[in-house]
């Protein structure tokens, strides 16, 4: 069994592109945003078998990219803001 920790999950985002069920020769995309674990994905996995199980669109493909959180320590004050009209 792995002990996953907090600091493992990372920003995911996916762009899953689908087949319109009444027009299939058009694509539509759907963004997927949640904290999951990489290079897996667990829950990522997940909504992809929940859509190919319970939705009619069929998945074209998907495009998957992720970030580590950002912590405080990462963040630093500049001093200076700008404020566009």
């Amino acid at each position: 069994m792995t002990v996953t920790h907090a600091a493992d999950y990372r920003l995911t985002t996916a762009e899953i592109f689908y087949r319109m069920p009444d027009f299939p020769g058009l694509l539509q995309v759907f963004l997927w945003q949640k904290l999951d674990l990489a290079p897996e994905f667990p829950v990522l996995q997940r909504f992809l078998r929940f859509w190919q199980d319970n939705l009619e669109g069929k998945i074209h493909s998907v495009r998957v990219a992720n970030v580590g959180i950002l912590s405080r320590r990462e963040l630093r004050h500049f001093g200076t803001e700008f404020v566009l009209h």
